[in-house]
């Protein structure tokens, strides 16, 4: 989460761009983007090199030696962040505009990568010796207050900023999903080192990244140390679908920063029969648009079937189970209407997940979640593709505070769910004797198939009243008497003194 320091730092940066001449918000941020990319390149890089060390692997750094720029070779140390930054305004445009651009657009050896695909057309659009310096700088700054906080997805908390900043953010739905919360649904996913992730609507990989840090966490030896998983895990494990290229440009970065060396980030209409993936994925994560712009005739018509309607966020479920295997999982984040809309669409899904597949959780979340953004109440659905049902109970969780305060604000508090929610999602088996007035409760299939497939946890969340006792009302209205005569009295008192 963003700090009101690094606001202020941020809201300067800005500034700095718009002195230099530079004013196209969607310009500037992927300026900021690359430039945070060669500096994060630098930092990984160390990162890198001193892990390989620690564990006696051989590691060969992407600046090491003499580097190919054009029909130049030049010293590689040149490129790095670290070392160019304390040049001289002039020679550090220079370096930047002439090497070390053309050395991140031509990094990565594979030329159909994500990588490549998005950095091709990369174009470096700094005016002027003395912005780039002024720019360097104030990301000095940003990183270091960063650093303080621990933040491990700076590309993501400062694009989660500019987007408040631009007019037309956030018209298809592109509201970029907190890390805390992105965070508890891939603790609840608990993904394993064979796994095969997508994210069809991935933005700026915000999952699929935060998938990559708990394997890293959690199965660090079972996929390092083993070729074929390392080699899984750094080409084939994620899968990210979008349509705004900007995006996809900074995702790919966003991957590869964090140590992915080719994801598949693809640019793709995931709602078309452009995507034709079908029982492909073991594990879908996902926050797809709300009531995004939708071209109703190039939706695929198998996802009609499934339920007709040109709401992005009913067609995503459908696409959801057609994309996984049979046996994979899904956690995906759904606005609340989802959960009780009364249209054919919204019950012909509900049922399908309920009746042919196996729905595990609705965890409900505060309207405040994805403020200052958008006010909407929303849920997150877990589920499992089954083509042959398998739900008995489904679990509920009404959630009401996730660590931030729920205002347009969103200063830290005290108060978290998540991790109450992590630790009773991995012990369901001690749920099935709370009583519906608790946090969380199960509700057997058939409760919800009475209830017309309805998912709101208001509809089987009970609320337990406390009986107040009130005294009589003779004894209500001596007291009010009594108040009254007091009243007279001391307004007798009063006027006495005023007429002395």
């Amino acid at each position: 989460m963003i700090t009101g320091e690094l606001k202020n730092k941020i809201d300067g940066l800005w500034d700095v761009f718009a002195a230099g001449g530079l004013v196209n918000p969607l310009e500037v941020i992927e300026q900021i983007t690359y430039l945070m990319f060669i500096r994060d390149l630098d930092d990984v890089d160390n990162k890198r090199e001193k892990e390989s060390t620690m564990l006696g692997l051989p590691y060969t750094s992407v600046f090491a030696e003499e580097v190919k720029i054009g029909d130049r070779s030049i010293d590689g140390k040149q490129l790095k962040w670290s070392v160019f930054r304390d040049f001289p305004a002039g020679r550090m445009y220079t370096v930047m505009q002439e090497w070390v651009f053309p050395f991140i657009k031509n990094l990565h050896s594979d030329k159909n990568s994500a990588y490549s695909k998005y950095m091709d057309d990369a174009i470096f659009k700094l005016p002027t010796p003395l912005l780039l310096s002024k720019v360097v700088d104030s990301l000095d700054e940003i990183y270091e207050i960063m650093n303080k906080t621990q933040s491990s997805d700076v590309r993501g908390d400062v694009y989660e900023y500019l987007l408040n900043k631009i007019a037309s953010a956030g018209r298809n739905g592109q509201f970029r999903t907190p890390r805390h919360i992105i965070r508890m649904m891939v603790e609840i996913a608990d993904p394993k080192s064979d796994d095969v992730i997508c994210d069809p609507a991935c933005g700026t990989s915000g999952f699929l990244v935060s998938a990559a840090e708990y394997l890293k966490e959690t199965k660090k030896e079972e996929i390092f140390f083993d070729k074929d998983k390392k080699e899984h895990y750094m080409n084939t494990m994620f899968n990210g679908f979008d349509m705004d290229r900007t995006m996809l440009r900074i995702g790919a970065m966003n991957m590869m920063t964090h140590g992915i060396e080719n994801p598949f980030i693809e640019y793709r209409d995931s709602l078309s029969d452009q995507n034709a993936d079908h029982d492909k994925y073991s594990l879908i994560l996902a926050n797809p648009p709300f009531k995004g712009s939708l071209d109703a005739d190039a939706v695929s018509a198998d996802l009609l079937k499934v339920c007709k309607t040109k709401k992005t966020e009913l067609l995503f479920l459908a696409l959801f189970l057609r994309m996984l295997k049979v046996g994979g999982r899904c956690a995906c984040i759904v606005p609340d209407g989802v959960l009780f809309g009364s249209s054919k669409a919204h019950k012909d899904i509900r049922k399908h997940i309920v009746e042919d597949n196996m729905l595990e959780a609705v965890i409900s979340m505060p309207s405040g979640v994805f403020k200052p953004y958008a006010g909407v109440s929303t849920a997150i659905l877990v589920f499992t593709k089954t083509n042959h049902g398998g739900t008995d109970n489904v679990w509920f969780y009404d959630m009401t505070a996730d660590g931030y305060s729920l205002d347009d604000k969103r200063t830290p508090v005290n108060e978290s769910d998540i991790p109450d929610i992590i630790q009773r999602f991995k012990n369901l088996d001690k749920e099935a004797d709370r009583k519906r007035t608790d946090k969380s409760f199960m509700v057997p299939k058939q409760d919800i198939v009475d209830n017309d497939y309805d998912l709101s946890i208001n509809k089987y969340k009970e609320v337990e009243y406390v009986k107040v006792e009130y005294p009589p009302t003779s004894e209500i209205m001596a007291n009010i008497r009594e108040i009254e005569a007091e009243i007279g009295r001391e307004m007798d008192e009063l006027e006495r003194l005023l007429n002395e």
